[in-house]
């Protein structure tokens, strides 16, 4: 009879354990963070590292065109943390009464790339009214601030009119380094950091900062936030030294 409770006693001690371990996994706080597609590689590192230093804390990422990831979140989308390739997203979300704080996090630059093995003779942003250049790839200018960065250099250089037939646009900055890593287009106008992740493309050319508007990266808590606490936290761990040894890597610069 002892024997008997003594392996029930050992039983419930077992599933107790277990149950409590399902428990802990399931008391983890999860952040959901929006962020531009060109943050892809380097948010993923961040967040792994973070997670590391922060074990009763997950963070979910949801990558896309900033422009569109702000109008998710203006219609509901549950998210704690955004962070926009530009400011005009991350205004609008403040605009409508959803986010009350914004913070520089970082910066880029804007590079025009072509496909390793090109043959076509591109070497400048000028270059691409030449005859032989047949697709050029950019963001959707309102909704990807890539896209519109692009627009606002081939303004400057007086050639944005010109080249409109030949423009092939995409959703956000990873799908235009994607038609260049394919060679679907002949060129395409991108992030620093982008370029740096394949080596199916190559840089031509870097925009001159006065071309464009300032590449900065913006990043705020939403006041709708559950896990508002873990949020500001995690905003803060971005702007750690420590975190600026990793955008460091990526190409990044910050502030």
């Amino acid at each position: 009879m002892i024997k008997k409770y003594q392996m029930a006693a050992a039983i419930v001690i077992m599933l107790t354990i277990a149950l409590s371990g399902c428990s802990s996994k399931e008391d983890k706080k999860t952040i959901t963070i929006s962020a531009a597609a060109s943050l892809n590689d380097v948010l993923s590192e961040l967040a792994d590292d973070y997670e590391e230093s922060h074990p009763d804390q997950k963070v979910q990422l949801n990558f896309g065109g900033s422009g569109a990831l702000s109008q998710q979140i203006i219609h509901g989308a549950p998210v704690d943390v955004f962070i926009s390739a530009a400011e005009e997203p991350i205004s609008m979300i403040q605009q409508k009464g959803l986010m009350k704080k914004k913070s520089i996090l970082f910066n880029n630059q804007l590079v025009l790339i072509i496909p390793t093995n090109s043959t076509v003779g591109i070497s400048d942003f000028k270059d691409l009214t030449a005859g032989e250049v047949k697709k050029i790839a950019v963001g959707t200018p309102k909704a990807v601030p890539a896209g519109t960065y692009a627009k606002e250099t081939l303004t400057s250089l007086g050639i944005w009119d010109q080249l409109q037939s030949r423009l092939v646009y995409g959703k956000d900055v990873r799908q235009v380094l994607q038609y260049v890593e394919t060679a679907n287009v002949d060129a395409g106008i991108v992030y620093y950091t982008d370029a740096l992740t394949t080596k199916k493309v190559k840089v031509v050319a870097k925009a001159k900062s006065d071309w464009h508007s300032p590449i900065v990266y913006y990043g705020g808590v939403l006041d709708a936030s559950k896990e508002h606490g873990s949020s500001k936290e995690f905003l803060k761990y971005l702007k750690s030294k420590h975190a600026k040894s990793i955008y460091s890597k990526y190409g990044f610069s910050m502030n």
